[in-house]
Order: C-alpha cells, then structure tokens, then sequence
C-alpha cells in the first residue's frame, strides 16, 4: 500500500463519516431540544441512523485502524449516536412531563 493510498476516501470512511453527521446532528438537535424546549424526536431518529450505518462499518471493516475500512469513524459514529438517542429521549421525556404539568 502507498502511502498515497492511505489517504484515499473509501465507502468505507464515507459510510462512517456520514453514520458521524448524522450523530453529531442528532446531538446537536438533542442539546437545543433540552434547553429551548423543543420537540426532540429528530434527536433519537438521527441517532439510530448514526447507530446503524457506524454498525453496518464497523462489522464489514476488515482491517484496524489506517487500513481504509473507515473503523474508527464507524465507532465514533456508534458513540455519537447513541450519545444523540440518549440526549433525545430525555428531551421527549421532559417534554411530556411539562406537556402533562400544563394539562394537569
């Protein structure tokens, strides 16, 4: 492998880096969710979406790290997600108590 070669853009680290967008987005929206009482149901679905393709990366990568298989962004992709599921769910939740606190 040339050195060129290892700088090359693989499906593999397009995969992950599109499985972190979607993460990284889902975080994003997550945080404002919580703060400026949002709706946060993009939260936890951008999240899965990051889940998944990291996952899909992760699992098809034959090589470690500097192969080109894109492995370490499918598991910074897992960790974004989850991370932007979490944030998300604890939005709707809070969302739902104020929804009930005001019906109530």
């Amino acid at each position: 492998m040339t050195l060129a070669a290892a700088y090359e853009m693989t499906a593999g680290r397009m995969w992950s880096l599109a499985g972190m967008a979607f993460g990284l987005f889902g975080l994003v929206w997550g945080v404002l969710a919580l703060r400026r009482g949002r709706s946060g149901v993009v939260a936890p679905a951008s999240g899965v979406i990051g889940i998944v393709l990291g996952g899909m990366v992760v699992l098809m990568a034959k090589g470690g790290p500097g192969t080109g298989y894109g492995i370490v962004g499918g598991y910074f992709s897992l960790v974004l997600g989850v991370a932007a599921a979490g944030v998300g769910v604890a939005a709707m939740r809070r969302g739902a108590r104020a929804a009930a606190r005001r019906a109530g």
